[in-house]
């Protein structure tokens, strides 16, 4: 999953300025292809969450990269660890994050 967020501490996507969803709006779909293409992914899924769930009220974009037959279903999931860490260092090696997170 990628996380696309702001500098500028917005609540949820109503206080977003109008002349800037345009370029934010661009911004998560650059993400979205990049990530697509990196992790070899069939598509993804992007959604917003509006204050609800959030210990801190705060505006971003979440982009899920989906697989083709992958058991998601619509835009409901349960929250889980992955048990698998040498996944979570591909992964991480492919965003080429730094050895520390």
């Amino acid at each position: 999953m990628s996380l696309c967020s702001v500098a500028v501490p917005l609540m949820s996507l109503p206080d977003y300025p109008e002349e800037l969803i345009d370029w934010f709006s661009r911004n998560v779909r650059l993400l979205a292809q990049a990530a697509e293409a990196e992790m070899g992914a069939d598509g993804s899924f992007s959604a917003v969450n509006n204050r609800i769930s959030q210990s801190v009220p705060h505006f971003h974009v979440h982009i899920v990269l989906r697989r083709r037959h992958d058991g998601l279903k619509g835009f409901f999931w349960l929250r889980q660890r992955n048990s698998d860490e040498r996944g979570i260092i591909t992964v991480g090696e492919l965003l080429n994050w730094p050895s520390s997170v």
